[in-house]
C-alpha cells in the first residue's frame, strides 16, 4: 500500500511539474506554436533592444533567456527603431526620434498611423489578481486604471479581431487599388505573430516552409481561437532561439536580414 501511495505521489508531482513548465513548443507543418503558460511567466517576459543591430542568437546567448524571438520594426539604413519599445517601465526606443521617418514626406504625412501601430504589453497592476496581465492594443491606448506598462513592444498590424492594414499604414489604396505596401503584408513570407487566448500568450513562428500573407495569418489565428493577435517584424527578420535546442533563421522576405534591433525574451 505504501509503495502504491509513493508511486501515486511521484506521478502526481511529475504531472504538476510538467504543468508548470512555462514554455510549451509545438511544431507542425512549418509552424512553431509557442504557448507561455501560467501567471509566473508573465513577470519573466521582457522586450529589449540593442544600440547596434545584432542577431537573435547573439542576444539569446548573451542573456539569461529560455526563449528569444524578434520583435519590432527598424530602419536598417540608420539602425534606428520604427517601433516603440518599453523595458523596466521606461520607453527605451522611440520612433519619433528616427529622422528618416520625419524627413520622408510620405511617412511624415502618415506619422500618426505609424506611431499608433499595435503593441503587445505586459501590465503590472496594483490590488489586482492576477497582478500581471497581457494586452494587445494600439500604442496610444490608455492603460487600465491602477496598471502600468512593465514591458512592451510595438509591431503591427493588428490581426484579430480585425486586420488593420490601412489604419496602421501597411497598405495604401487609391480607387480601390493597392499603391503602397510595407512589411510584405500581402506577400507570402515567414512571420512572427503573438496572440492571446484564455489569458495566455501564444507566439507563432511561421517559417519559410509555410509562408503566409497576412490574410492567411488572420484565418490561421482565428482557427486557433485567438481573441487578439498582432504581428511583429517578419520576413527575413523572423527568428527563434529556445534554450540551446531550437533555432530558426529565416532567409526570405524583405526585412533587414538576420541582424535585428529589438527582441522578446522569456527569462529563466
Amino acid at each position: 500500500m505504501k509503495k502504491f501511495i509513493l508511486l501515486f505521489l511521484l506521478l502526481f508531482l511529475g504531472n504538476v511539474s510538467l504543468a508548470e513548465e512555462p514554455v510549451e513548443i509545438n511544431f507542425d507543418d512549418g509552424i512553431y506554436h509557442i504557448i507561455l503558460h501560467g501567471e509566473k511567466v508573465k513577470k519573466n517576459i521582457r522586450f529589449i533592444s540593442s544600440e547596434s543591430l545584432v542577431t537573435n542568437k547573439e542576444i539569446h546567448n548573451a542573456t539569461d533567456a529560455i526563449l528569444t524571438v524578434n520583435a519590432g520594426f527598424f530602419d536598417p539604413n540608420n539602425q534606428k527603431t520604427i517601433s516603440y519599445i518599453t523595458n523596466d517601465y521606461v520607453t527605451s526606443e522611440d520612433p519619433y526620434f528616427n529622422e528618416n521617418l520625419l524627413s520622408n514626406p510620405v511617412l511624415r504625412k502618415n506619422l500618426d498611423k505609424i506611431l499608433n501601430r499595435t503593441e503587445f504589453r505586459i501590465l503590472e497592476c496594483n490590488d489586482e489578481k492576477p497582478k500581471y496581465r497581457y494586452e494587445i492594443v494600439p500604442h496610444k491606448s490608455p492603460t487600465t486604471f491602477g496598471c502600468i506598462i512593465k514591458t512592451a513592444a510595438q509591431g503591427g498590424p493588428l490581426i484579430v479581431p480585425e486586420l488593420r492594414l490601412e489604419e496602421e499604414f501597411f497598405v495604401v489604396k487609391k480607387d480601390g487599388e493597392v499603391i503602397r505596401e510595407s512589411g510584405s503584408v500581402l506577400q507570402k513570407t515567414s512571420r512572427t505573430i503573438v496572440g492571446l487566448k484564455d489569458g495566455e500568450a501564444h507566439i507563432l513562428i511561421i517559417t519559410d516552409a509555410h509562408p503566409m500573407d497576412m490574410y492567411e495569418v488572420q484565418e490561421y489565428c482565428k482557427k486557433l481561437g485567438f481573441e487578439r493577435a498582432m504581428a511583429f517584424d517578419g520576413g527575413s527578420s523572423t527568428s527563434l532561439n529556445y534554450k540551446d535546442e531550437i533555432e530558426v533563421i529565416s532567409t526570405k522576405g524583405d526585412g533587414a536580414g538576420r541582424s535585428l534591433k529589438s527582441f522578446m525574451q522569456v527569462l529563466k
